[in-house]
């Protein structure tokens, strides 16, 4: 039994370019559609598939872009009809890290009566039963399973996944006139996912590196991890928006307080950024902070990288 991990989709809200953004990272992506060899990759918004197999997959937050990142990715479309039938699909369960917009979306679109387990803390439950458009999803097709923090439990065939909580805060269009940026609770969960004696962990989200969260990640084989923004005050320096990075509720790469400081020493043999904003200079694999990253022993993750434990 093999642990296949699949990214989705590598960034941020917004995704790369963003729609309306010219910006360095979606100007160069506008621009390069007509000039040779000047562009970037577009990159789609954050989530995660695991299998155990290859056949069964579970999918870690439903972006807005499911759709086309399904008719990106072979291992996510529907199978054979003449062994499956006409309405099909690999994926076996969703789990979602929390409530926020570009991980809770794609829900919408998987409504078309397919059968598939809804794994979710209660928190973040919540969120969704007080929004009655996700009745779309028929609950009796897709049952929404609460998960206790720290509590295993088989997310699909041959995975065990575990819940446990990471410093953030809650999503943006729940945020009142005091914004806690590191709340620790049920709104905002890491997932550590186990097959055959292999162990990754997923962390899409994180607004600080406590003691205990880094004494859990330590000597770690593999972590996808928040990577929003290289400079905190990122967004303020390229003129597109107002927020730093931790108002966000993200940890900044650089920085004495950022993740790549807060991982060394911890000995984790691989490391994958992954929630990478359109603003974030690691997108352009010619800047230093690209270097920077690599010269730190990091990955930059790209939509359909797949990794094989």
């Amino acid at each position: 039994m093999t642990l296949r991990a699949l990214v989705v989709g590598a960034a941020a809200g917004g995704g790369l370019p963003q729609w309306n953004c010219n910006g360095p990272n979606s100007a160069r992506f506008w621009r390069g559609r007509s000039e040779s060899g000047n562009g970037l990759a577009a990159a789609t918004q954050s989530s995660l598939a695991v299998s155990a197999d290859g056949a069964s997959w579970a999918v870690l937050n439903a972006s807005p872009d499911i759709r086309a990142q399904i008719m990106a990715l072979p291992q996510l479309q529907p199978r054979d009809p003449a062994s499956f039938g006409l309405r099909d699909t690999p994926i076996s369960a969703v789990l979602l890290t929390n409530g926020d917009i570009d991980h809770v979306a794609g829900l919408l679109t998987m409504r078309e009566k397919q059968r598939y387990n809804l794994f979710m803390t209660a928190g973040i439950a919540e969120v969704l039963d007080a929004n009655p458009i996700f009745e779309a999803v028929d609950r009796d097709l897709v049952p929404r399973r609460t998960v206790a923090l720290d509590a295993p439990f088989e997310l699909i065939p041959g995975i065990e996944a575990t819940l446990f909580a990471v410093p953030g805060k809650v999503p943006l269009y729940m945020e009142g006139e005091t914004v806690d940026t590191d709340l620790v609770g049920e709104q905002t969960v890491g997932v550590r996912l186990s097959a055959g004696g292999r162990t990754i962990y997923y962390v899409p989200g994180c607004a600080a590196m406590p003691d205990w969260l880094a004494d859990r990640l330590r000597g770690a084989e593999l972590v996808f991890f928040d990577g929003t923004v290289f400079h905190d005050d990122e967004m303020i320096r390229e003129g597109v928006g107002q927020k730093t990075g931790k108002r966000m509720g993200h940890m900044a790469m650089a920085g004495p307080e950022g993740s790549m400081a807060a991982f060394e020493g911890l000995g984790v043999k691989r490391k994958i950024y992954v929630h990478i904003n359109n603003t974030n200079p690691v997108w352009r694999p010619d800047s230093d902070e690209r270097r920077i990253v690599g010269e730190a022993g990091w990955e930059v993750a790209h939509d359909g990288m797949e990794v094989v434990l």
